[in-house]
Parts: C-alpha cells; structure tokens; sequence
C-alpha cells in the first residue's frame, strides 16, 4: 500500500484575481514506502504546492490526502500540527537554522514538543548528527559552519522525530557542486539505509537524476505520468 495517496486534489487560492486561480486540479499520486520521488515542472505549475499539502502546511480546497493511516485533509490546524511535529521531516532550502542555537539545539528543537526525556532527547539528537556525519560539530553555531554543514544539520533536525516522511523543498539550491552532492547522497542514505519516503522539489535536473522517480508538473496536472530517472531504470 502506498504511503502516500492523494486523490482528486485540487487547489485555488482568491487572490486579488474577480476569478480563483487554480492551482492543482483534480491531480492524484501515489508514493510509496521508502521511495525517493522528485517534483519538477516550471514555476506556478503547482509542485511546491502539492508537496506543502502533503507536508500538512496547507489544506485542500477538494480532494483527499491519505499519509500513512491517517487522511490528514480531514484535519483541523491544530491536529494538522500535531500531526506534522511526529509525522513529517522539513528540509530547506536556506536550511531555517536558528544563529544563536549550535547543531545540537537546533536538531532538539522538533523534540520538545514531544513528551520524552532528556536522556532520550539526548540520545536521538546524538544518533541523528552521526548519521549525517556531524557529531564532531555538535557544539558549533550555524555561523562557524560551512552551507553544506547547515543543510546536514537541517537533515539530521528533518529526521529526529524519526517521520513517516521527510518533504525537500529545493535542498540543494544554496549549496556548490560538491556540498550539493554530498547532500544528495546523504538523502539516499535515509532511503536505502533507514527507509525513509523522501519527497523532494528541485529545479536542478542533476538532483531530479538522484531519485527513484521523475514527476513532472505543468499547471496543476502531473503531465506525462511518472516516469523513473536513468538511474533507477537502470538499476531494474
């Protein structure tokens, strides 16, 4: 079973437009568990869009959106954020690492909000630096690390909550070559090694190349259908 289901979405926004503009129409996708999907088309043609409404940042205006076992586009706000903090991984672009905070307290942040203990916070928040190869900066601020370093700590912050999905909005859109590659391997790693159904929207081909599956987005319409990357076609 896919883990994620969304059927007949759709999306408009009244802007100051006398008509609503659409955004997603009637689009449905399925991903499923442990699967690496990249989100691509122009700009407005809905994807950043699609991806926050399965992230829980925004609502439906029709259409249904199943995560795991829980139809999320039935959710009021409040239970949308509850349900974000166990359920959803965010990484972005410029990374939203808080100055004053090291790696450290800025991984721990999402686990405040979830009934444990120190110890424990202690122990996850440990384990997710490793993963990303940043135990030996834990005690570094934002500021004395290099973009690559910061989109690793955002990373290991994304997978703290141990999430049922970890959504990318642009993740290497800020970084060189090499800190963009090393980004990239490390979102493989979360899928092949933990598991992990990563969901990601890039404008970068060579990101697009990195995941198991392409789709391509054109005014609210998945257009084409899903196609697999190079590399995945290859690796069947």
């Amino acid at each position: 079973m896919a883990i994620v289901e969304v059927r007949e979405l759709n999306k408009t926004f009244n802007l100051d437009s006398p008509e609503p503009i659409t955004v997603l129409d009637d689009l449905n996708l399925d991903v499923e568990e442990g699967e690496f999907v990249a989100l691509m088309g122009p700009s407005g043609s809905g994807k950043t869009t699609l991806l926050n409404l399965i992230a829980g940042l925004d609502t439906p205006t029709a259409g249904t959106i199943r995560v795991g076992d829980q139809i999320i586009s039935d959710l009021s706000e409040s239970e949308l954020a509850r349900w974000r903090t166990r359920n959803v991984g965010f990484v972005f672009q410029f990374y939203n690492l808080l100055p004053v905070l090291t790696a450290y307290e800025n991984v721990e942040l999402p686990l405040l909000l979830l009934p444990m203990s120190g110890a424990e916070r202690r122990q996850r928040v440990t384990n997710a630096l490793e993963i990303v190869g940043l135990a030996d900066r834990m005690t570094h601020r934002p500021g004395k690390l290099s973009g690559g370093q910061c989109q690793r700590v955002g990373i290991a912050r994304a997978i703290v909550t141990d999430p049922t999905i970890v959504v990318c909005d642009e993740p290497t859109g800020a970084l060189d070559a090499k800190s963009a590659d090393n980004a990239l391997n490390l979102l493989d790693q979360l899928r092949s090694e933990l598991g992990k159904t990563i969901i990601m929207v890039t404008h970068d081909p060579h990101a697009a190349a990195r995941a198991q599956r392409l789709i391509h987005l054109e005014k609210g319409r998945i257009v084409g259908g899903d196609t697999l990357t190079k590399a995945a076609a290859a690796a069947h």
